[in-house]
């Protein structure tokens, strides 16, 4: 009996996450690699995603594992147990096989600390130490007040303002000593396998400042969580599905300085979420982050496999399209996107090659398939009352060439301008 392909660390070798909610897009991932020299996560889906498509973690693994036996890949991949927020998800990932962990503890954060001044920061401070991330606020100012940390490369950042510490630990305390408990749980559901961990605090109402990162980085580092990659949340707009958004030059600038703080925290990796399609801002990035690189797509395969059903079954297609718009304005909720159901023509007005066109690689089309990829692959279904699934499926197992060259054009532009820089 073959054995099959196992999933192992990636550690602080730069890498390239590939998200795939259907289950038949390794072949093309494993094609677009061929363009760069990052090293893929095959397997990585979130909880979240789990359930908008009704999968579970063992077959996505497997779904992974197929891929990559099919297309007689044999080096070093890795799979993202993706956003895991509880135990249960940890042990739950754990025991199907995944090796990198993606804690998030958004539910910890405190956006409102932005705004936060005298006795209502105070209190704010005291409830975090009352909920055990801290033993006192006299602890805290023996830690940072005043001190300077030396980031090298001329880079050195200090907690000199005191209202701006305080702020910093209302925001991300009670969400790091929530991380530095997940971390633990990981630990011990791999039973000494070791792991890649993944703090993530990309998912707030403002930007993670350098200030914010470096006290996010000293805390990982005293309460001993071993790190491979951090995601802070970035200035300017990562949304969904598109380009980056923002001005590029301080963008590169302020990257430099949370490249340097990875360096003397961890070292660990810098992790780009909503990382797929973000054209404009991968040269500065893997120039800047080097090896410290970890970048996550997901949706964005998800299109180029619609892309396969635009040109091969333009009925289906056509009715996928007006089914995601009738779902947009519900399904659109728990995202960061600006599109409007508005921006984009219905498809029964265009052409083939325009729907196509339109829906693929407009902003507002792209976006309004991206956010409805759950609705579509779970309840959604044809006239003729066959799932949308199924009519999907069935598409890309017709044309499996198709499907790897659209995914790795698209996926190898990625890799290639990351890699260039």
């Amino acid at each position: 009996m073959t054995q099959l392909p196992q999933p192992s660390l990636l550690g602080l070798e730069p890498s390239f996450g590939f998200g795939d909610r259907l289950g038949l897009a390794t072949p093309g991932h494993h094609a677009a690699l061929r363009h760069g020299k990052l090293l893929p996560v095959f397997a990585q889906q979130s909880v979240r995603e789990l359930a908008r498509t009704q999968r579970t973690a063992p077959e996505v693994l497997a779904a992974a594992q197929a891929g990559i036996t099919a297309s007689n890949y044999t080096g070093v991949w890795g799979a993202d147990a993706d956003h895991l927020k509880t135990r249960e998800d940890v042990e739950t990932l754990a025991a199907a096989g995944f090796t990198f962990f993606t804690i998030d503890p958004s539910a910890y954060v405190q956006n409102q600390a932005d705004v936060l001044t005298g006795n209502d920061l105070q209190s704010a401070v005291q409830q975090v130490i009352n909920n055990g991330a801290f033993e006192s606020i006299s602890q805290v100012e023996s830690l940072y007040l005043g001190k300077s940390f030396d980031l090298g490369n001329n880079i050195a950042l200090s907690f000199g303002d005191r209202v701006q510490l305080l702020r910093a630990v209302v925001k991300y305390g009670a969400a790091i000593a929530y991380a530095a408990q997940m971390a633990h749980w990981i630990t011990d559901a791999r039973k000494g396998k070791g792991a890649d961990i993944e703090v993530s605090v990309d998912e707030t109402d403002s930007p993670t400042t350098p200030t914010e990162h470096l006290f996010i980085g000293l805390e990982l580092k005293r309460r001993r969580v071993v790190a491979t990659s951090v995601a802070p949340r970035f200035i300017g707009e990562f949304e969904k599905g598109i380009d980056y958004k923002g001005d590029l030059s301080r963008f590169e600038e302020e990257l430099k300085v949370h490249v340097a703080i990875a360096r003397a925290c961890g070292p660990y990796k810098i992790s780009v979420h909503s990382g797929s399609d973000k054209f404009s801002i991968y040269p500065a990035v893997g120039r800047v982050c080097g090896n410290l690189l970890h970048v996550k797509t997901a949706g964005t395969s998800y299109l180029e496999a619609l892309r396969v059903v635009a040109r091969t079954d333009a009925h289906l297609f056509r009715e996928i399209v007006e089914y995601s718009r009738s779902r947009f304005d519900t399904d659109k909720a728990t995202y960061h996107i600006s599109a409007k159901l508005g921006d984009a023509p219905a498809a029964g007005t265009l052409s083939a090659k325009d729907a196509e066109t339109v829906y693929l690689d407009q902003v507002a089309g792209r976006q309004i398939l991206h956010v409805t990829f759950g609705s579509v692959l779970t309840i959604g279904k044809t006239e003729s009352g066959r799932t949308f699934k199924e009519g999907i499926l069935e598409v890309l197992n017709s044309h499996p060439d198709l499907h790897s060259e659209v995914l790795e054009r698209h996926l190898g532009r990625h890799i290639k301008l990351l890699s260039q820089g």
